[in-house]
């Protein structure tokens, strides 16, 4: 097979992948001389709107597998076409891509081949050619399979910036249903092992002043759950991804909605979940990691387990819980202000610090282009007091200031 047909099956099996990012990562000097940076004008990251990184080659060593998870397109019942690339061709690819400028760095993958080790120890030697034979100094990001032998893992962990291994389902009932050769208790054992060794690479790089400590994927860890596969609602989805920051410090969990597949197991469901879903949860992530909400207060908003699809995370609790507001824009602490809908953490940091100057009113927040329709029914300002807040369409009001309804709706623009 070509080697251009190879990457094409191999990229777009890639992309049901979500748990691709290159931030986090330190600097590596290239002044010795290599290939590419991670920092600086080596790396440009770009991100698509939902969060994921488009500047990495993504790419499956192979789609062939020897497992057979339902959901999987590249499972071992699966008809799909199969490839498979060497080790020389991924990095020869990489490269060639790098050199071109079309690309900044490496994300791999890759479906089992014959045992967790072997592909493991394939996987590996991509990043160990690219690292010690050819100098590369971008971005690698690895996907780590949870079987394969910790000294397999402990050697990708010094040759990546991130690993990751994919959680699956967020429930251990739904893996053991849909992936049977697949187990919760050994994924999060060797998310455990990962840890431990990128924390201990942390206090020795703490504790070193002359002496250079080694490397152990400087970016984190991260993961995966598919969203809609299973039966587990939001809120159980949530509880993992808490669950999961807290034990393991993860760096990211990454939220991927069900695609339905060929000739699928009748275990899944016939149809994939809205993609607005995906976006709740992405949503719901971020203020359990930056906004101080907890698993409960974001589910409050919603019902029966599920996220509000109509209105975000933020406003829907807001507007289940009203006694918390209106909150005084010129008095009130940032963690309040952090919880007032339409408000981000970069424009209450630029709040805080404006209203050392001068008392706030409805205009200093037009002019940091606040949306309005969405912030006021919520705050007390010098020359802005709310009304209506019990009112039974202050819901109904809202919905228009949506992103979504602002996109269906290109009039609603002039609002902001």
């Amino acid at each position: 097979m070509e080697l251009l047909q190879k990457l094409e099956i191999l990229a777009d099996a890639a992309k049901y992948d979500a748990s691709c990012a290159s931030s986090g990562t330190t600097r590596r000097n290239s002044l010795s001389g290599g290939l590419g940076s991670t920092e600086g004008s080596g790396i440009c990251h770009a991100y698509a709107p939902d969060g994921r990184c488009i500047s990495l080659l993504k790419v499956l060593l192979t789609n062939a597998c020897v497992f057979d998870c339902a959901y999987c397109i590249n499972r071992a019942s699966s008809n799909t076409p199969r490839a498979r690339f060497t080790v020389e061709e991924v990095v020869q690819l990489t490269l060639g891509f790098y050199r071109r400028n079309v690309i900044e760095g490496l994300f791999l993958s890759s479906g089992i081949i014959r045992s967790p080790d072997y592909t493991m120890e394939q996987v590996v030697r991509v990043a160990r050619s690219l690292r010690e034979e050819h100098g590369f100094r971008g971005y690698i990001h690895l996907k780590t399979i949870p079987d394969a032998d910790p000294g397999l893992l402990a050697e990708a962990g010094r040759h990546a910036d991130r690993l990751s291994i994919n959680l699956e389902l967020p429930t251990a009932a739904g893996l053991e249903s849909l992936a049977p050769e697949k187990s919760h208790r050994r994924i999060r054992h060797a998310m455990a092992g990962l840890r431990q060794q990128i924390e201990g690479a942390e206090a020795a790089r703490k504790e070193a002043r002359r002496a250079r400590p080694d490397r152990f994927a400087p970016a984190g860890q991260s993961t995966q759950m598919i969203v809609g596969a299973d039966g587990a609602d939001d809120g159980a989805i949530l509880g993992t991804a808490t669950d999961l920051y807290a034990s393991y410090r993860m760096r990211r969990v990454y939220y991927s909605a069900y695609s339905p597949i060929p000739e699928a197991s009748r275990l899944l469901p016939p149809s994939p979940p809205p993609l607005v879903r995906e976006h709740r949860l992405y949503q719901a992530d971020w203020l359990l990691r930056f906004y101080g909400f907890s698993r409960e207060e974001v589910m409050a908003g919603g019902q029966g387990g599920m996220l509000d699809l109509e209105l975000d995370p933020k406003t829907a609790w807001a507007l289940q819980s009203r006694a918390s507001f209106p909150v005084d824009v010129n008095r009130a602490p940032r963690e309040a202000l952090l919880r007032v809908p339409g408000l981000g953490a970069k424009t209450v940091d630029r709040l805080l610090a404006a209203r050392r100057h001068a008392t706030l009113r409805v205009a200093d927040l037009a002019r940091l282009r606040v949306s309005l329709p969405r912030v006021l029914p919520f705050v007390v300002l010098t020359d802005h007091v709310p009304r209506g807040l019990e009112a039974e369409g202050l819901r109904r009001r809202l919905l228009p200031a949506t992103a979504f309804a602002a996109l269906a709706k290109p009039r609603q623009m002039a609002l902001f």
